[in-house]
């Protein structure tokens, strides 16, 4: 078991530093997939932290990059410097991504020409630090590799030494990440180092990630899914990870799960559903695993996947402010149709009434509250928001609504701001959704978006709106939900055609910009 005072850098070190043939990395997203070795990831990383602990003075480090060999030697290297990483989010509009680069106090970004030249809007610091020019520099001139090279064959202890990896924990966060601000502003939450190595060593005591197992990390480093699932557990447990530089690129994540043979595909729903939509069969030989994460999955979908990939289609939950993984559905057994699976080890739940937080009996639908060693320490120079979600003996109120069974398998809801409070009763959008969608798309072989918003009502309180980018007979929806037997609160009254659902990078549906931009 790991310490809890426990630096991630020393952690990382360590286990690049073990004997094995397995490559840790390969990268789709250069012109020809590049296959990195351990050392090789070790030694460029080794060298950039010591340069960024000359050069850089601010605590934190901004990161602007996709999943790839770049991200992952740049979060490598800012840890071994004794900095804070934090990915930032380079799809966000100019002056949202300023707030947030102003509130964690970055003054120094790492990225490469071609994210500058493709997003010229985003509030660059003046300070930047050019990585694809820096490797293609030690690739010309390795000599100057020397130095870090011979300390590293040193004994760990005396390496760690003289290469200043930082060993033991002196400050608590080891990474910034941002919320996705799907239903409003994005808040910073401060992950500790603990944090970090307890969530990973949860998903490892799994026991679902064997020697023939491997990953296609796809998901932007700024999800703490991309960063902690895809990135720092792979490393930590000598799992070798094939990365794309988006979950949209398709065409190059099935051309890398052919060529690597993928044991495990994670996402969320939304990404997913462009792989389904564009594979051949021949293209899921090797898939053993989807691992699905961020929203919930119909289950028409998830039997979709089975169907067509022969695999096992599992669904966990997490949030951003644990670390992020709470649950998971196991194969067989481990698995119950609906649920998100049983907690992880070392976490405790209970759930307590939405209005008067009184604690719920098990069993009992509720605001999900966890308490355990991934639990975050709080958000960003936001004391408020902080004391409203945790409390002083450590339960974090997430805003789910949900509750654990007999057999302690996890059921969510949905979000409490995605209910509605109609003639007195708690109308959940999601089941709405599903139903809708069942109707809509009963072959399971469309892809379109929809969503139920919640607008004020003066008789009922609120009333239900359903929001779709494809044309539909609103009316005779109406009827066959009646017909099937759905209660007339639940039923939506309103429908409102748009062009396209707005997605977060995450996959998530936008309400935010949603709710923001429609005019009823």
């Amino acid at each position: 078991m790991k310490k809890n005072s426990e630096h991630l850098a020393h952690a990382f070190f360590l286990a690049l530093r073990k004997k094995s043939k397995i490559l840790p990395l390969v990268d789709y997203g250069l012109p020809k997939p590049f296959f990195c070795e351990r050392n090789k990831l070790l030694l460029l990383s080794v060298k950039l932290g010591l340069h960024l602990r000359n050069k850089v003075n601010s605590k934190r480090v901004g990161v602007v990059l996709p999943p790839g060999l770049a991200g992952t030697i740049a979060n490598l290297a800012i840890f071994f410097s004794g900095k804070v990483p934090v990915n930032l989010n380079f799809s966000l509009g100019n002056k949202v991504a300023r707030q947030l680069i102003e509130k964690a106090g970055i003054t120094t970004i790492v990225t490469a020409g071609k994210m500058m030249e493709k997003f010229p809007e985003f509030p660059w610091t003046k300070d930047i630090f050019e990585i694809s020019s820096w490797l293609k520099g030690l690739v010309k001139s390795p000599h100057r590799l020397i130095l870090e090279f011979i300390l590293l064959i040193l004994p760990a202890k005396i390496s760690a030494y003289f290469l200043q990896i930082p060993v033991r924990v002196t400050q608590q966060e080891a990474t910034l990440l941002f919320t996705s601000g799907s239903s409003g502003e994005p808040k910073g939450v401060v992950l500790t180092h603990a944090n970090i190595l307890s969530n990973c060593q949860q998903i490892e005591r799994l026991n679902l990630f064997d020697r023939e197992a491997k990953i296609l990390a796809n998901l932007p480093l700024f999800h703490s899914f991309g960063f902690t699932v895809a990135t720092c557990f792979p490393i930590l447990y000598d799992i070798p990870i094939v990365t794309v530089p988006s979950p949209l690129d398709v065409k190059i994540g099935l051309q890398a799960i052919r060529n690597e043979k993928i044991t495990f595909l994670l996402g969320t729903p939304t990404f997913l559903r462009g792989f389904l939509n564009r594979a051949k069969k021949d293209d899921f030989i090797s898939l053993r695993y989807v691992v699905a994460g961020a929203e919930k999955s119909p289950d028409s979908f998830k039997e979709k996947w089975e169907e067509f990939a022969n695999c096992a289609y599992l669904e966990g939950y997490g949030l951003t402010e644990t670390s992020p993984g709470i649950s998971f559905n196991l194969p067989g057994k481990g698995s119950r149709k609906g649920s998100v699976g049983k907690l992880f080890t070392s976490i405790e739940c209970k759930t307590i009434h939405p209005e008067t937080n009184c604690e719920q009996s098990q069993g009992e639908s509720g605001l999900l509250c966890f308490r355990g060693p991934n639990i975050f320490n709080g958000y960003l120079d936001e004391i408020q928001k902080t004391n409203e979600v945790l409390t002083d003996d450590g339960w974090f109120i997430t805003g789910d609504l949900g509750y654990i069974d007999n057999e302690g398998f996890l059921y969510i809801e949905g979000r409490l701001s995605r209910f509605s409070k109609i003639g007195g009763e708690m109308v959940p959008h999601g089941t709405v959704e599903d139903e809708v969608r069942k109707l809509l798309d009963p072959n399971r072989d469309e892809d379109f978006g929809l969503v139920i918003i919640g607008q004020p009502d003066e008789s009922k309180g609120e009333q239900l709106i359903l929001v779709i980018d494809k044309e539909i007979n609103f009316s005779e929806l109406r009827k066959n939900l009646t017909l099937k037997g759905i209660p007339n609160l639940w039923i939506p009254k309103k429908m409102k055609k748009i062009k396209e659902i707005p997605v977060l990078p995450s996959g998530k549906t936008d309400i935010f910009k949603l709710e923001k931009e429609l005019e009823w």
